[in-house]
């Protein structure tokens, strides 16, 4: 009965060093040490933002980043999951393609946003596809290793069984590679936010970084604030939905 109590206590013991941060935020910005121009108040900042959403900015620049990072993250994530698969399992393929993707990896993904530039534009699929390089990659990779690290011998007794080459893949090699997959997902998916929002600074009228920006030139540091903290919930929610997805598919795996 204790244990099932202490989950729910240290949940909120958690909260603690954020709230007294926040109040010292209030506190000091209230003193004037810095000049608020620098450091709002906690409270100027809230009501700065419900000040935005209540006359649509926030949500429609939100929206558009969001729109974006969902595309752009799935598509890139199917993609790079199918081809980690198909490399992961195919010696050939993966001895052809894994020198390449060993080259272009550890780029990163604003490192493509010039070529990007000049190859579809400043348009919608700019963004999209500086989010599809994220995720691409990383998924890709995550999910060759995993497949490639699951012990050959349960391949070798599947066959012995006489199952089918896809039934194996399908049905061993990739629930035994989900940790290394969802290993990908969830550090992408807060770095699509964090892509995102750099390539709006740069390059795209709408959406949170463009709003950002916008901020910056006015010196509004209420609603800079703001769009870091949209930020910073989306980072920490996109992983956290990776974290608890992951927890749920593999757990029976993990009883087992």
């Amino acid at each position: 009965m204790n244990e099932g109590r202490s989950g729910p206590i240290n949940s909120g013991l958690g909260f603690l060093p954020v709230l007294a941060f926040l109040g010292l935020w209030e506190f000091v910005a209230r003193l004037n040490i810095v000049p608020r121009q620098m450091l709002p108040p906690f409270s100027s900042v809230v009501v700065e933002a419900f000040t935005l959403i209540k006359n649509g900015v926030l949500i429609h620049h939100f929206s558009m980043s969001l729109m974006r990072v969902l595309i752009g993250f799935i598509t890139g994530s199917i993609a790079g999951l199918a081809c980690g698969l198909l490399m992961g399992w195919n010696d050939i393929l993966n001895r052809t393609f894994s020198p390449i993707v060993s080259l272009i990896y550890p780029i990163p993904a604003l490192g493509w946003l010039p070529i990007f530039m000049i190859w579809f534009g400043i348009n919608e699929l700019l963004p999209i596809a500086i989010i599809f390089t994220c995720s691409f990659f990383p998924v890709l990779y995550n999910t060759a290793s995993g497949v490639r690290s699951v012990d050959r011998n349960y391949v070798q007794v599947a066959r012995t069984l006489g199952q089918g080459e896809g039934r194996i893949l399908m049905t061993i090699l990739f629930p035994l590679a989900l940790p290394s997959i969802f290993t990908g997902l969830r550090l992408e998916a807060g770095m699509a936010w964090r892509v995102i929002i750099a390539a709006e600074m740069v390059a795209i009228p709408t959406g949170i970084g463009a709003l950002l920006m916008r901020a910056e030139s006015l010196i509004r540091m209420d609603i800079i604030i703001v769009c870091l903290m949209v930020l910073a919930v989306m980072c920490f929610s996109f992983e956290r939905f990776f974290y608890f997805l992951e927890k749920r598919v593999t757990e029976r795996w993990r009883l087992g």
